[in-house]
């Protein structure tokens, strides 16, 4: 969406509308065919697994009593992660998502959705194609209704007519999108063990930026953040969930996208100015080494079952 709709990222194109549908087409299809390249050739002698790494918030209806919310709600997922999870896990888009992109197609005047659509031989060859599911995770949107007015250039974002909200009260440490909302973390996971057949899941990502310049190492924050999402995450498991794994994101300071060095993600800071890039260790750090070392919390008494 950022590479070949809003052009923010590589390779930079603006290609409004239909930009997004078509590389996550491309995508989806060719995540099929290493699949099943795998599956025939390399699966019986490895015994290895392959999967795909989706990432995606949870959408919350503002109004819970409200149907248009809960609709705007359910939207807001299928168009983030059903987009890619539901041709893989149920051989098609959502149909909310062919719905909504097909009737905004029509208005314009197309002749075909810009959503493109897969044949029966492909939805056959793509539903199944994952032996896992990796799950990236940082934050959630309170959701509601929001009908735009008729563009003749329609975009990704305004495709679902939703508006999406935060909570002043969230915590946010880091960049402004980042607000830290564990409790969303459990419904996500429980929307995909109902939806997809509760899939075997790893957390490929999950974790919390700091935008200071200086050298910040006591994270204080990061350490509520991975509290808090690490305990929802046990709350899933306690749901019947099937989480395997868990990867806190990320080790080390990094290049961040088109943030650059500016965004830190990790446990340990980097002094980039230092040619020898030199790592210090947060706080942060020394709490998620006694987790690992426990395997859990080093005192259950901090959190809440």
């Amino acid at each position: 969406e950022k590479g070949y709709e809003t052009g923010e990222h590589a390779p930079g194109l603006k290609l409004g509308g239909c930009g997004a549908y078509k590389a996550a087409h491309h995508i989806i299809k060719t995540h099929a065919k290493v699949w099943h390249s795998y599956n025939t050739t390399w699966r019986r002698e490895q015994r290895g697994m392959v999967g795909i790494s989706l990432t995606s918030g949870w959408g919350e209806p503002v109004d819970p009593h409200s149907q248009t919310d809960r609709d705007a709600a359910e939207r807001y997922i299928q168009f983030h992660l059903g987009w890619f999870a539901n041709p893989i896990y149920r051989g098609d888009y959502p149909e909310v998502m062919k719905n909504y992109v097909g009737k905004k197609s029509a208005q314009q005047g197309l002749g075909t959705s810009r959503l493109p659509t897969f044949s029966v031989q492909e939805k056959t060859y793509i539903k199944g194609t994952s032996d896992f599911l990796g799950i990236g995770h940082f934050t959630t949107r309170y959701v509601l209704q929001k009908t735009f007015p008729f563009l003749q250039v329609s975009s990704y974002h305004t495709d679902p007519d939703l508006a999406e909200l935060v909570d002043p009260n969230w915590p946010a440490p880091g960049p402004k999108w980042l607000y830290s909302v564990p409790w969303g973390f459990r419904r996500l996971l429980n929307f995909i063990k109902t939806q997809y057949g509760n899939p075997l899941i790893y957390v490929t990502e999950n974790g919390v930026s700091e935008t200071m310049q200086c050298s910040q190492l006591c994270d204080e924050w990061r350490i509520q953040y991975l509290k808090g999402y690490i305990n929802e995450i046990l709350k899933a498991l306690n749901d019947g969930v099937n989480v395997k794994g868990y990867t806190a994101w990320s080790l080390l300071d990094k290049f961040e996208w088109n943030k650059g060095f500016s965004e830190r993600f990790g446990l340990y800071h980097i002094d980039f100015k230092n040619k020898n890039k030199p790592r210090y260790p947060k706080a942060s750090v020394d709490y998620y080494k006694k987790i690992i070392s426990a395997n859990g919390f080093p005192n259950p008494r901090e959190v809440m079952s």
